[in-house]
């Protein structure tokens, strides 16, 4: 649309289900990419996607004619349908229920690309469930704790 200007910031966090520890390093480059080229498919663009065994962080800018929802609940499930028809588990794969989606301003960038493109480093010193509940307590999300993370089994 014409005289239409924005710039939208978003990290979107979210686990595989139960947390297990299943990316596995050897495959799990190609599956962020896989989630990189869906967020860059909805029109939005892909700033960097990178995590850990049990996690994912997508920083990308927002194209305002999607909603952040849609745009999850399309990354989410091809990838795991990705991560499934490759066979990269003995067992089906599934992304655990919700994310968390923060925002920021263009000044924030680079601090939040270099915490996302570190996430190997980082995670050696703080777990992805304090790592989250820090992220809704800075950006004062109300929840309830027993509510943010189906138990592990």
């Amino acid at each position: 649309m014409a005289n239409t200007y924005h710039q939208m910031y978003i990290q979107a966090v979210f686990a595989v289900k139960y947390r297990k520890a299943v990316l596995h390093k050897d495959w799990r480059k190609d599956v962020f990419a896989v989630i990189g080229n869906l967020i860059n498919e909805t029109g939005c663009k892909t700033i960097i996607v990178n995590g850990v065994e049990d996690h994912v962080h997508c920083f990308l800018g927002l194209k305002p004619t999607v909603s952040i929802s849609e745009l999850m609940k399309t990354v989410k499930a091809k990838s795991s349908k990705y991560i499934n028809d490759n066979n990269f588990l003995l067992d089906r794969f599934e992304w655990q229920v919700g994310y968390g989606a923060f925002s920021y301003s263009h000044s924030h960038i680079n601090r939040v690309f270099k915490y996302i493109e570190n996430q190997e480093e980082h995670h050696r010193k703080k777990s992805f469930k304090e790592e989250y509940l820090k992220y809704l307590d800075e950006y004062k999300i109300p929840f309830e704790e027993r509510y943010v993370f189906e138990d592990l089994i």
